[in-house]
């Protein structure tokens, strides 16, 4: 398989493992690679500096770091330039919205969130190849 045909790269955070496998399987039926799975903002930032992943989904509130302070650290390092950020949050205000914005996010959904509808907006945010 040539680089440009690989399927995109997934990291996964929330620190809810209900959700994660709820993600897990939307990230599966877009027909992305899902190559790590993290509990807490901290393993989560770990994971992506290990795989470099093309998407990351990201809980808001995590032990550790927040979805927000590893979003921050992401669009800090120019190596993860091209990440697409995707937050999940069970905030809908336009406050909680604006402060994912802010950090860097790509894109803000709310909780709850059915799998299908989750794998279709992460298809339309980035293609599989």
């Amino acid at each position: 398989m040539t680089e440009t045909s690989r399927q995109p790269r997934v990291v996964i955070a929330d620190d809810d493992a209900d959700i994660r496998a709820l993600v897990a399987i939307a990230v599966d039926r877009a027909g992305f690679d899902l190559v790590a799975s993290a509990e807490d903002g901290t393993q989560a930032y770990a994971a992506i500096l290990e795989f470099r992943p093309d998407m990351v989904v990201l809980d808001v509130s995590m032990p550790g770091m927040t979805g927000l302070e590893v979003s921050r650290l992401v669009r800090n390092d120019i190596a993860l330039d091209d990440t697409m950020i995707v937050m999940l949050s069970a905030a809908v205000d336009e406050q909680s919205r604006d402060a994912g914005f802010e950090a860097g996010a790509s894109h803000f959904l709310s909780k709850p969130f059915s799998p299908r509808e989750l794998a279709i907006r992460l298809s339309d945010l980035m293609p599989a190849s």
